[in-house]
C-alpha cells in the first residue's frame, strides 16, 4: 500500500513528477468534474490509454494542498485478484486512518474491473458506515462491465457521479494543444451560425486537423506528433497490448478478434450484419460475432450505428454501421490486421464518434444515404461525409441535412460541444 502512496512519507509521485516535466501537457477537464464531498461515488470510465490514471494523480496533487496526505489512498488494482483481497487492504487503511485521527477520506482504485466482483468490497464497506466521511472514486477501461456493477449501489452513491473519459476529441484538441478558443453549439439548428463564426480559423484547422488524423485524441500519440512529427511503434505497441489483454481477460480468442476487426475495416463503413461477420470470419454465428463487436463497444473501441427509419423507429435487426472511435485506434488496429486504411471511412468514423459523445446517432438509407443521423429532443439532423470525390444525391429526409467536405470537416468538427 505504501509504494502507491509515496505523498504519505513526503515524497513526490512519479507519475506526478513525470506529467510536469513533460514539454508537451494538459490538464483534463474531469480533474474538475469528479465531486470531492463526501459522501460520494464516483465512476470515471473510458478507452486505454486515454490518461485516466494521469489524471487521478494530478487531481491528487491538487488534493495535497489542501488535506492529510495520509487522507489519501491510491490502489492500483490490476494487482488485486478478487474482491476479498481488495477488501483486506481497504480495511488496514480505514483502521490506520481512525488511529491517525482521520475523519475525511479520498479512496482512487485505478482499474478496478481486474478485480473480481469488486463492487462486494465498496457495498460492504458503505453499508457498515465504514466509508462515510469518504470520497471513493474508481475508474475502469471496461465501460459497460463497469456502468452495470453501478447498478449494485442503488441510493448509496450519495453525491457521486460518473465520468466518461474519452480521448480528446477535435475541440479540446485545438483548445489544449494549439490554444484555440472556438465557439459551439449549444443546439444543432445553430451548427451553421457557429461555424460561420469559427470560419477565420479555417486554415489552422485544416492544417492540424491532418495531424489529429494520425494521433486521434490519445496523450502519447499527440506529444509524439509534437515533439518528433510522428507517432512511434511503441506508441501504438503500447495502445493495442492493453486492448489484447483485455480480450484475453474477457475470455475473447485473439485470433478471432483481430478476424472480426480486420473485417470491420475492410467494411469500410458500410452497413453490415452479424451474420456477415461470421461467414466472413471463423466464428461459429451471427450470436457469437455480436459477442465479438460487443466487447469492442464495451471497450470504447468502436462505436455502432443502428437503422432509423423516417418515423423515427430503430430497426434493430438491420445491418449495422461500426465505426472505430478514434483515427488513432483505427490507424493501430489497421496496422495490427495488415489492412489499408482507408480515409473516407476514417473520417467517417471520426465525425460519427463525435457526434456520439453527445447525442443519440444512428443512420438512414434507401436509394439515398445519411452518414450520421442524430436525433436531439425529437428533432433530426442529418450529416453526409464526403471526404473524397464520392457522388450522391441530397436525402429527402431528414429536413436538416449538412454535407460535410474535406473542407469543412474540421470546421463542423472544432464546433461541436465537448468533444
Amino acid at each position: 500500500m505504501e509504494r502507491w502512496n509515496p505523498w504519505w512519507r513526503g515524497e513526490p509521485d512519479p507519475t506526478y513528477l513525470a506529467w510536469a516535466s513533460l514539454p508537451v501537457k494538459w490538464v483534463p477537464d474531469e480533474v474538475d468534474m469528479l465531486p470531492l464531498e463526501p459522501f460520494a461515488l464516483n465512476f470515471v470510465h473510458g478507452p486505454r490509454q486515454v490518461g485516466k490514471t494521469t489524471m487521478l494523480k494530478l487531481l491528487i496533487n491538487k488534493l495535497l494542498n489542501r488535506v492529510e496526505p495520509r487522507a489519501i489512498l491510491y490502489l492500483s488494482c490490476d494487482e488485486f485478484s478478487d474482491y476479498e483481497e481488495l477488501g483486506e487492504v481497504l480495511d488496514d487503511y480505514l483502521r490506520a486512518r481512525l488511529a491517525w485521527g482521520i475523519s475525511h477520506t479520498y479512496i482512487f482504485l485505478d482499474e478496478v474491473t481486474f478485480v473480481k466482483e469488486w463492487w462486494r468490497a465498496i457495498k460492504a464497506r458503505i453499508d457498515d458506515g465504514s466509508l462515510r466521511g469518504s470520497v471513493v472514486t474508481v475508474t475502469g477501461s471496461a465501460s459497460m462491465e463497469l456502468l452495470r456493477q453501478r447498478e449494485y449501489f442503488p441510493g448509496r452513491r450519495g453525491r457521486g457521479r460518473d465520468i466518461t473519459m474519452m480521448p480528446l476529441g477535435f475541440h479540446s484538441y485545438m483548445k489544449k494543444i494549439h490554444g484555440l478558443e472556438l465557439m459551439t453549439v449549444h443546439h444543432l439548428d445553430e451548427i451553421d451560425k457557429v461555424m460561420a463564426g469559427n470560419r477565420i480559423y479555417g486554415e489552422s484547422l485544416s492544417k492540424h486537423f491532418n495531424a489529429y488524423l494520425e494521433t486521434g485524441g490519445f496523450p502519447l500519440a499527440i506529444r509524439e506528433m509534437k515533439e518528433v512529427g510522428r507517432v512511434s511503434e511503441g506508441a501504438k505497441k503500447t495502445l493495442l497490448d492493453g486492448f489484447r489483454s483485455d480480450w484475453l481477460r474477457i475470455g475473447k480468442s485473439e485470433s478471432a478478434m483481430k478476424e472480426v476487426i480486420a473485417y470491420l475495416i475492410r467494411a469500410r463503413a458500410a452497413p453490415i450484419s452479424w451474420l456477415s461477420i461470421s461467414k466472413n470470419t471463423s466464428l461459429s454465428s451471427p450470436h457469437t460475432a455480436r459477442s465479438y463487436v460487443e466487447v469492442l463497444e464495451n471497450l470504447m473501441i468502436v462505436t455502432t450505428l443502428n437503422f432509423l427509419e423516417p418515423g423515427g423507429r430503430v430497426v434493430y435487426r438491420k445491418n449495422k454501421k461500426i465505426h472505430f472511435t478514434d483515427p488513432f485506434i483505427y490507424r493501430t488496429l489497421a496496422e495490427y490486421c495488415q489492412a489499408r486504411v482507408d480515409e473516407d471511412a476514417l473520417v467517417e468514423g471520426v465525425v460519427a464518434s463525435h457526434l456520439s459523445r453527445n447525442y443519440r446517432i444512428y443512420y438512414w438509407r434507401n436509394s439515398t444515404e445519411v452518414d450520421c443521423l442524430v436525433d436531439e429532443d425529437g428533432e433530426y439532423y442529418g450529416f453526409e461525409v464526403k471526404w473524397g470525390v464520392k457522388e450522391g444525391r441530397k436525402p429527402r429526409w431528414p429536413r436538416h441535412v449538412t454535407l460535410l467536405t474535406k473542407d469543412t470537416i474540421p470546421l463542423f468538427l472544432s464546433s461541436l460541444p465537448f468533444a
